[in-house]
């Protein structure tokens, strides 16, 4: 299974990356006349959930222009086909043929998703991008994802996130200690170490179980998405830097039957209008973010707050060993992550060169 995901060659990918601009989306999907095959997708994700969901949407949308009108995308909410978490079994099976998630939910199953998806204190959306395209993260997540009959598509970037919603206060690494959160991917093992209780919560269960009680604190994504679904109604606190997800990752997961049946002309055609979807999400993010954060202050009393730096060091702490433990388990998690490591240092000397000074322009 590993050799036949791996044909997939580096090249078509290289070749989608150059062309994937508007006028090529444009121009394809106003010349062709063919008729359509339409593919089931289930998502983890409400449908038509903003930024989240809507990216399925908008996918669909590039996917139906860049191959002419030969690929369309039928998405469903979670739940409509299979239960949110059960989606990368059913692509897996075959019983349906595309899922739409986001990619750290999977990490019981494939341990580097659960890396990938979401690097606690790992490299911002740029620098992972140019990893996922340019230094070989998706030739390994392929290989990875091959070996269950999945042809992984990352086509969505999620900015950094908050760091939760909280009924409590944080002020010191021992008010984590007992604490009740909901929190996906890799950060949850991290909130363990420090000793938390984590569970993994669709985003339609959420709010009854922060107002029930049954949990402390959330995180989901960004403030847009968060507002959409009432977090600020009853959670007092609202933390930040998002250390558990610096940058995310959702995916369009095809089944490898489904994936293989595609000429190569479809799948470079597919490939274009995935990169195209990740620019989307890159250019449609960061702007809303500041005014809804400010909308909660004043019309819901909701107090902004920092994790103390104590805080921070400790999580950090926790997540170094985390991932060195996860990585002398798997041999993917231990390849992605050096391979991140390395690439994200050749990238920070470029960076650090070229920072700006913060001038005071009143």
């Amino acid at each position: 299974m590993k050799n036949r995901i791996c044909e997939t060659s580096q090249a078509n990918f290289v070749t989608a990356l150059r062309t994937a601009v508007l006028t090529t989306v444009i121009t394809l999907g106003a010349t062709s006349t063919a008729v359509a095959d339409t593919y089931d997708v289930a998502s983890t994700f409400p449908k038509n959930m903003i930024f989240a969901g809507e990216s399925a949407e908008h996918l669909a949308k590039l996917i139906e222009n860049t191959t002419g009108g030969d690929v369309t995308l039928n998405i469903h909410g979670a739940g409509d086909l299979v239960p949110a978490f059960e989606v990368l079994n059913a692509v897996s099976s075959g019983s349906v043929p595309m899922g739409w998630d986001f990619m750290g939910y999977w990490g019981g199953t494939i341990p580097v998703a659960g890396l990938v998806g979401a690097l606690p204190f790992g490299p911002g959306p740029d620098v992972i991008n140019g990893w996922m395209w340019d230094g070989g993260g998706h030739e390994i997540l392929m290989r990875a994802y091959g070996e269950i009959n999945v042809m992984p598509l990352p086509c969505h970037i999620t900015s950094p996130e908050p760091g939760g919603w909280f009924n409590t206060e944080i002020n010191t690494p021992e008010d984590l200690r007992g604490l009740k959160m909901r929190i996906a991917g890799m950060g949850g093992k991290v909130m363990e170490r420090l000793g938390a209780s984590t569970q993994q919560i669709p985003a339609g269960e959420i709010y009854v179980a922060l107002e029930r009680g049954r949990i402390d604190a959330t995180e989901f994504s960004l403030p847009v998405i968060d507002n959409t679904l009432g977090f600020q109604e009853i959670a007092k606190y609202y933390y930040f830097p998002g250390w558990h997800q610096p940058s995310t990752w959702q995916t369009l997961l095809v089944n490898l039957e489904v994936w293989e049946g595609f000429k190569p002309s479809t799948q470079d055609a597919i490939m274009t209008a995935c990169m195209a979807n990740v620019n989307w999400t890159l250019a449609i993010a960061p702007a809303a973010q500041g005014a809804q954060i400010q909308t909660f202050v004043k019309e819901n009393g909701t107090q902004v707050r920092r994790f103390p730096d104590a805080v921070l060091e400790a999580l950090h702490a926790a997540s170094i060993d985390v991932i060195a433990e996860e990585a002398a388990r798997d041999a993917y998690v231990a390849e992605a992550y050096q391979s991140i490591q390395d690439y994200a240092a050749k990238a920070q000397y470029w960076k650090d060169i070229q920072t700006l000074p913060i001038f005071d322009d009143k």
